[in-house]
């Protein structure tokens, strides 16, 4: 958090207090994430590093017409040849790091970079189902692509997001920076703060269910055949969840066009984003499929507006614009024209 506060003031000096919300927001979540999985501490080349390997998997599994009609696979050879190549790079530039950090188990202390746990701990004892042998280089890679792919660009685009309705709200920021300085005084946000701020969480929840950074739940499948809406869906046929279409249901919540985390404290509209006590918004899916970050990326997400707003106040880029919200479809729903913002740090 400290690298990420660091960041946004060094660029807004240079700028004239403009920042770029997203790329700032994406560092310090990859930065999270890189120490996590590998219980080492990287320095900022690495990590640029390893995140452009990751973007280069993105880019080559980006989805094509071949993958919904097999028939034509033989026009797509070049393609399927370039993901190869992908996968061999990111093994290659991979595996020593794996390497590495089984070296610091083995000889604590003996890497002054190492942490005391990591993610790779859990995976390199893991049982591979009907084989005696622990997973492979080839699928610690794979597990590591899925931990850091699957929460960085998410995380980073909620951020942008909920940062963009503050901007566009600054009634709503200045209520935020109030509960702030009432809970914790002049001392930095930690993760146990977050937990006794109630309109922090109501700000989170209802920037999830107003701009959720993916539009579709995990991919799910039913057991066995039923009809919906009028529609046969066979077994095992998938079965995609368009998540904003229940989150901005004018059935299920009043003015839902509106940004209003105040529906969640005394509105009466209290939800359960897990989905378990009712399926009123489900920004993560739910039930047995739903996404296994839910917790980290709230964590997440909660820490790095407070300590956002903690530091800075936000206001549109350029002055007296309004804040564009629309949206394009990448890796996650991004914004179409990415959030800049002047920042000018509280006194």
């Amino acid at each position: 958090m400290d690298k990420m506060i660091n960041k946004l003031k060094t660029e807004a000096e240079k700028n004239d207090g403009v920042v770029w919300v997203v790329k700032n927001a994406r560092f310090a979540v990859f930065c999270i994430l890189v120490a996590m999985c590998f219980g080492l501490e990287m320095d900022e080349e690495n990590l640029e590093r390893v995140d452009q390997v990751m973007k280069n998997v993105l880019i080559a599994v980006d989805p094509r017409i071949d993958d919904y009609l097999p028939i034509l696979s033989p026009f797509f050879s070049k393609q399927r040849k370039r993901v190869l190549e992908v996968r061999k790079e990111q093994i290659e530039f991979l595996v020593p790091y794996i390497e590495q950090r089984k070296r610091a188990i083995e000889n604590p202390g003996s890497d002054q970079t190492a942490t005391t746990f990591s993610y790779l701990d859990t995976l390199f004892d893991m049982k591979v189902e009907g084989r005696k042998s622990t997973p492979s280089d080839g699928e610690l890679v794979s597990l590591i692509s899925e931990f850091l792919n699957g929460g960085t660009d998410t995380t980073a685009t909620a951020v942008e997001w909920g940062m963009a309705q503050l901007i566009a709200n600054p009634d709503i920021q200045k209520r935020l920076y109030n509960e702030i300085k009432s809970t914790v005084g002049d001392k930095k946000v930690d993760e146990k703060d977050v937990e006794k701020m109630l309109y922090l969480q109501a700000v989170v929840k209802e920037q999830m269910r107003r701009n959720p950074p993916t539009f579709f739940a995990p991919t799910y499948a039913v057991t066995e055949p039923i009809t919906l809406a009028g529609y046969d869906i066979p077994t095992n046929a998938n079965v995609e969840v368009y998540i904003p279409a229940i989150g901005n249901d004018p059935t299920l919540w009043s003015n839902p066009e509106k940004f209003d985390p105040e529906r969640f404290i005394s509105g009466g509209e209290d939800a359960d984003i897990t989905g378990v006590k009712e399926v009123r918004m489900v920004p993560f899916g739910v039930g047995r499929r739903i996404c296994p970050g839910l917790n980290m990326a709230t964590v997440h997400i909660h820490l790095m507006l407070a300590r956002m707003v903690q530091e800075f106040e936000w206001s549109p880029y350029p002055p007296g614009k309004d804040v564009d919200f629309s949206w394009k479809m990448e890796f996650t729903v991004v914004m179409k024209n990415p959030l800049r913002a002047i920042i000018k740090p509280r006194v």
